[in-house]
């Protein structure tokens, strides 16, 4: 038994729930997975995993395990990238996640100077607006955008990313425009809901150094950045969002910022990526490089 091939094989198949999955995103057989697996267990003298037909899960002793082989596996990967060529050139498959607008407008357009900096690394970018599970969906470092709270990921900041609030000029025509909070009676809005739980998110105002939470009713709710937009700019109602999503509808006169001196608070954009890449060449050039591009606050300052 190969024993690395072996814990490769079993961190493999609690990450993605499978060993049929496993063996695909590995390139194996089917049946050698599940002889390594079995080879693995009699040679450790524990039950490593609990199958069902529905699924796979951890035993006490196989969630130890695979803690500990986890740990094993980045420090080997990092004990070879140590070596004065995989510093200066890192290599190897980065898969990331992105929110979409996020990649779509700002990450995606400035990519080729990553790729030129590092050829060597093959990038595999996911964009969503859904919550990923990293470690499950084997991932190495995901964007996200909003407060996150999460005590088993690592995080690094990116930016804080000014937002407006905006109505269509045809909404406004038929609306009015509010001119204060108080005005706000009467309105429609374009709700963004959490993909996650469901939840509405809350509109936000600064009022008086203070955050003013209003929820504001609405025919249509949207769980994705780009239809949120699309829906205001249909003249569906108002929305919040970073001003470098919107800028280029603001500046065609499609949208319009509304309650400018009562703007919402900045949106953070945090990186995160799991403890065991902490040291991982390939995720540290891109965390890096993200810092990089977020710097420059001309991508999505409000000019207005």
């Amino acid at each position: 038994m190969d024993r690395f091939q072996a814990m490769q094989v079993f961190t493999r198949i609690v990450q993605v729930g499978g060993f049929g999955k496993a063996a695909d995103s590995l390139g194996l057989p089917r049946a050698t997975v599940t002889q390594l697996i079995k080879q693995l267990e009699r040679h450790l003298g524990v039950q490593l995993l609990q199958r069902t037909t529905r699924q796979v899960s951890t035993t006490a002793d196989g969630q130890a395990y695979y803690e500990h082989c986890i740990r094993l596996l980045a420090d080997l990967e990092d004990t070879e990238n140590c070596f004065a060529h995989a510093r200066s050139h890192p290599q190897g498959k980065l898969r990331v996640d992105l929110p979409a607008s996020v990649g779509h407008r700002i990450v995606i357009p400035r990519l080729g100077d990553f790729c030129q900096r590092y050829p060597q690394i093959e990038l595999e970018i996911g964009t969503g607006d859904r919550p990923v599970d990293l470690v499950r969906e084997g991932i190495d470092c995901v964007v996200r955008a909003g407060n996150v709270h999460d005590i088993n990921l690592v995080s690094r900041p990116l930016a804080q990313l000014p937002q407006i609030t905006c109505a269509s000029a045809d909404y406004i025509e038929r609306y009015g425009e509010p001119l204060d909070l108080a005005q706000l009676a009467g309105h429609q809005a374009v709700n963004f809901y959490s993909a996650l739980n469901g939840k509405t998110f809350a509109f936000e105002f600064t009022e008086a150094g203070e955050i003013n939470e209003r929820y504001l009713p609405g025919a249509v709710s949207v769980n994705n950045a780009e239809a949120y937009v699309a829906a205001s700019v249909a003249g569906l109602g108002i929305i919040q969002a970073p001003y470098y999503h919107l800028h280029q509808h603001v500046q065609a006169g499609r949208l319009r910022e509304i309650l400018p001196e009562y703007r919402p608070p900045a949106m953070p954009l945090t990186a995160l990526y799991p403890a065991q890449r902490q040291l991982s060449r390939r995720v540290r050039v891109w965390v890096d490089w993200l810092v990089e591009v977020f710097t420059d606050a001309e991508l999505y300052q409000p000019k207005i």
